[in-house]
């Protein structure tokens, strides 16, 4: 073989390794965030495509890197349940104002945790996510609900509602008591 020969081999060959490490690269960085972020990688990939959602995505890890987030002490998980307890108890009486009160007790317990709440909640349902990925569509489906309150189905929609903030509630309020 010839000298160009070998130098074109070798360049091809260094090609396909750098293309190889490339391939393998992207295929971890997704796997990251599919492992991370669960049904949220999902939905946003199917919203805005691969591309653009891992770019997001990464974008949401960063950001959720330099968040301070925290811990609640036995005292504020005690007073979050009997707030919580108190909006259960309105259901009856008052459904609507009951289901708020009861995204409100989540939305400080998020603040209470470190997680921005000065956002939309879209953004601060994607910031959730990349801890508590299996719980943040019930946080979006109850806000959901109770914005779609209208007619027949209204006190439905807004029990569904508060099933759903009960369980977002329970999920933030047990990974706070585990890390304690």
């Amino acid at each position: 073989m010839e000298t160009w020969e070998w130098v074109v081999l070798v360049v091809a060959v260094a090609a396909l390794v750098l293309l190889l490490a490339a391939f393998v690269s992207i295929r971890r960085r997704r796997s990251q965030l599919e492992e991370r972020f669960g049904p949220e990688y999902e939905r946003a990939v199917s919203s805005v495509g691969r591309g653009e959602a891992e770019r997001r995505l990464d974008r949401l890890k960063q950001e959720h890197e330099e968040l301070d987030l925290r811990s609640l002490p036995p005292a504020a998980r005690e007073r979050y349940l009997d707030e919580w307890r108190q909006a259960e108890a309105r259901f009856v009486s008052d459904p609507r104002d009951a289901v708020r009160a009861a995204e409100r007790v989540v939305v400080r317990i998020l603040e209470d945790r470190g997680y921005p709440t000065d956002r939309d909640v879209e953004e601060r349902a994607a910031l959730v996510a990349a801890d508590h990925p299996d719980v943040v569509e019930r946080y979006r489906h109850g806000h959901a609900m109770l914005e779609d309150v209208d007619g027949d189905r209204s006190t439905e929609n807004l029990r569904k509602a508060m099933i759903d903030f009960r369980a977002v509630m329970e999920e933030l309020l047990e990974d706070a008591r585990t890390a304690a």
